[in-house]
Formats: C-alpha cells, structure tokens, sequence
C-alpha cells in the first residue's frame, strides 16, 4: 500500500510538480491531492495537467480545521507536506498528523525564518545581511513558524555581486534537488 500524501502550496507549485514527477515510477508513493488557500494560484492548473484533484480552502476555514481534516481523511492522507505553503498550520492538523508534516524553507534555519520570511523577502534579507550562503532546510512542522526540528539542510553560496533573484534560482536548484529525496528517505 502506497503512502498517500497531501500537497499544500499557496503559489506556482513548481515544488509540487517536481515531487510529483520524481514519484511518478515510485509505487511506494501517491499524491492524490493538492490543497490551497489561493484559488488563483497556479499550482491548480499543475494540478489539473497531473490529473490531481486540488482544492481551496478559505483561510478561517483552514483555521478552524475540521473540513481540511474531513477532505484528508476523505483521501486517506497519510502524510502532508508544504512546498510554497503560506498558512501556519493549525494544530488540529499538528494533532492529527504529529512529525507527518513536512515544510521546506528557503534559507538556512534558523536565520531568516518565521512569520513574514517567504520567498523573495527571505532572499532580499539574505543579500541584505551580507551573508555568505544561503540555501534550504526541511524540517517537521509545529505550531510555530519554522522552528519544527531539522530534517536537512543544504547550502549555497552567496557572493557580493548575487541579487535576490540569482539567490533564488539557486536555492530553487536545491528545492528541486533535495526535497524529493529527502521524502523518499523519511517515509520510503
């Protein structure tokens, strides 16, 4: 029987289809559906092209938990992860599913975490801060933003002429590399 597992993402889903497509000739996994709290992000329209039902959840609703739970049930998710998830996590979630969700992050944990750090605005901090590299880390998920216990983690140089845009397609280049594998190797 495969590991079902649940994908959040809020934006693009290029982490979601990655992952898909890394498993696409794994039996060991499934990915039987996509959740949101956009319902215009693009990860839906990955979604579809993957032939993955994804739904949308109002972020109260998220919140409150019960109807995320019914429809991860409904699927019979045995795991979740967050690629690009935007929302804290509820600990109704947290209850239900205890070191079974998963976050990837862009930046070394535990710099540049927290409420607020996604994205562009974690590798314009980066650049801003002068440091020297950067890169990701996957961790368990709690009630708090980015301080669930460490997983992995990878790195990346920064040099002083990087943006925040070459920062980011390097990290990308290490999201895209590393967040597969490291799910193969904890629920493989």
């Amino acid at each position: 029987m495969p590991s079902k597992i649940a994908i959040f993402a809020s934006g693009s889903g290029s982490n979601a289809e990655n992952i898909v497509n890394y498993f696409a000739d794994n039996s060991k996994f499934d990915f039987p559906l996509i959740l949101s709290n956009k319902s215009d992000a693009f990860v839906h329209q990955r979604a579809e092209k993957l032939k993955i039902p994804s739904f949308t959840f109002t972020k109260d609703k998220f919140n409150e938990g019960t109807a995320i739970l019914d429809i991860l049930k409904k699927y019979h998710i045995d795991y979740i992860i967050l690629a690009g998830f935007l929302l804290r996590i509820p600990t109704v979630l947290i209850n239900e599913y205890p070191n079974k969700i998963i976050n990837i992050h862009p930046a070394l944990l535990p710099k540049f975490g927290g409420k607020g750090m996604y994205g562009d605005k974690v590798h314009q901090a980066v650049k801003d801060s002068g440091e020297s590299e950067s890169g990701i880390t996957i961790h368990y998920v709690n009630e708090n933003y980015d301080e669930g216990n460490i997983i992995f983690q990878a790195k990346c140089s920064v040099f002083p002429d990087d943006t925040a845009e070459t920062i980011a397609g390097k990290v990308h280049a290490l999201e895209y590399k590393y967040f597969p594998k490291i799910i193969e190797k904890i629920w493989g």
